[in-house]
């Protein structure tokens, strides 16, 4: 088995006296989809930006593409490595223009100036977002900055996706354009996702973030049903939630369920 990309060992954080994380073990492997699980405040977007540098561990290691990382030069190639989709698509756009937004990247990391522009216009003709190429970026609908802002991340070429609830605020059609494009991509990745439908369609492995602790969830594939808009997921005596958008009179199959580590299936009847 190919080394981890990425690697916590025993890593806490916290925020001044709020802890977040404490003794967090994990590892992402190239391949895998990860959907990051919890309640709001479980500490997901800390997560995340841990594993870029953009907070530190108060305690433990942190190992990205094998080598550790501990001080702010350290994460420099991280974060040309692993592209960070940020929750608030305002965070992450600040050029004019949307072309000038994706190719800001490349850029960045030392295309030319005819470079960076063909890998833009290249990437957002992969999302179906050529037209948008020359739209003023704080105009646009919140779904478009997301889907620009996704562009600009994948503009810059990344082997590991990070991605903070990456359907916000996007229509049905949009969703499912840009959940096609991500299954389609062969770079690892981890995604904080409140949405059942998006966990079920995207992840390979999913992990629980609560009470400041990380616990594995085993996905299965055979139909179950249950009886309402959400479904709980129980790890280590503790639950989370995921919200599904429809909302239902009678019982409704899908296609599949999520279960601790321990094998118990779970369902919002617990």
């Amino acid at each position: 088995m190919s080394e981890p990309l990425i690697v916590l060992q025993d890593v806490s954080f916290s925020y001044g006296s709020r802890k977040v994380l404490e003794g967090v073990n994990f590892s992402l492997r190239a391949g895998e989809r990860i959907a990051l699980i919890g309640d709001n405040g479980a500490g997901k977007t800390s997560f995340l930006q841990l594993m870029v540098g953009l907070h530190k561990p108060q305690s433990g290691q942190l190992f990205a593409f094998g080598r550790e990382r501990r001080q702010e030069k350290d994460f420099r190639d991280v974060r040309a490595r692993a592209g960070l989709l940020f929750q608030d698509s305002d965070d992450q756009l600040f050029c004019p223009t949307v072309l000038e937004d994706v190719a800001f990247g490349p850029l960045n990391l030392g295309k030319t100036q005819t470079e960076a522009v063909e890998i833009a216009h290249h990437t957002l003709q992969q999302l179906h977002l050529g037209e948008l190429a020359d739209r003023i970026t704080h105009k646009l609908s919140g779904g478009e900055k997301r889907m620009v802002a996704l562009a600009g991340v994948l503009a810059m070429q990344p082997e590991v996706l990070l991605m903070d609830e990456p359907t916000n605020g996007l229509d049905e059609k949009a969703e499912q354009r840009l959940l096609e494009h991500l299954e389609e991509l062969t770079l690892a990745m981890v995604f904080v996702s409140h949405d059942r439908r998006v966990v079920e369609r995207l992840a390979t492995r999913a992990v629980i973030l609560q009470d400041h602790r990380l616990s594995e969830a085993v996905m299965h594939s055979h139909p179950h049903v249950y009886r309402h808009d959400h479904l709980h997921i129980h790890a280590d005596g503790v639950s989370s939630t995921i919200q599904h958008d429809h909302h239902h009179q009678q019982q409704t199959p899908l296609p599949g369920t999520i279960t601790t580590h321990t094998g118990t299936e779970t369902s919002d009847e617990d």
